[in-house]
């Protein structure tokens, strides 16, 4: 259905009570946790070239920036993603999202600027502030097992329309091609209405990758 390709995309995880998030994902849809722990993700990166199959890309509309806040789901023995927000620049993408892919993104300022060998990411939405300064240190490897893995091999998203209907969109790309990455944060509120625990050690960080996207699936009604 599209195709986009995502660059300079950082994975970080904080660990979270399940209890605390459980009312705010579809009673349908099972937490996936890792070490009996669920797990919040904040990902900034560079969206490019978003368009549907076969369709131009001009960079005014397809190519923007955008950080996500996401949590980990399993059905029916499928996981994938839970999205609490995604934050863009540009209202068109926003409304696009929510009419046809019932996602909850907001307009936001929202920068991903990349410098010698150094990714500064600036964010602000309300209260909320992202800014820190990104450097992706050592060789690039495929996470073939363990948390690294279990947080980044994931082929599908999960939403659900104002309706209430549960839908699940698949994606396909090769392995992520990851490095660790070395963060600095300048100012970070993003996940202050959550109770966290600290920063998994495993920072990752990945310079680019293509992705296909599939139609939605409806699972519930």
């Amino acid at each position: 259905m599209m195709r986009q390709q995502w660059q300079n995309l950082l994975f970080l995880h904080y660990p979270v009570d399940p209890a605390q998030i459980r009312d705010r994902i579809p009673a349908g849809l099972e937490l996936d946790l890792f070490d009996g722990k669920a797990w919040l993700g904040v990902v900034p990166f560079d969206m490019k070239g978003v368009t549907g199959r076969g369709c131009p890309a001009p960079k005014t509309f397809c190519d923007f920036p955008e950080i996500n806040l996401r949590t980990y789901v399993i059905h029916k023995g499928k996981p994938g993603v839970w999205f609490f927000s995604l934050d863009v620049p540009g209202a068109l993408a926003v409304w696009a999202a929510r009419t046809f892919f019932h996602l909850p993104y907001f307009k936001a300022a929202v920068e991903c600027q990349v410098e010698e060998d150094q990714v500064h990411y600036r964010y602000a939405r309300e209260r909320r502030t992202f800014n820190a300064d990104v450097h992706p240190v050592g060789e690039v490897f495929e996470a073939k097992e363990g948390f690294e893995h279990w947080a980044t091999a994931r082929y599908a998203l999960y939403c659900q329309s104002r309706k209430g209907n549960l839908y699940r969109g698949d994606i396909h790309h090769a392995p992520w091609p990851l490095q660790r990455a070395e963060v600095a944060f300048q100012e970070n509120t993003f996940l202050s209405e959550f109770t966290v625990g600290a920063l998994h050690p495993s920072v990752l960080f990945s310079k680019s990758l293509d992705v296909v996207v599939y139609p939605l699936k409806i699972l519930s009604v």
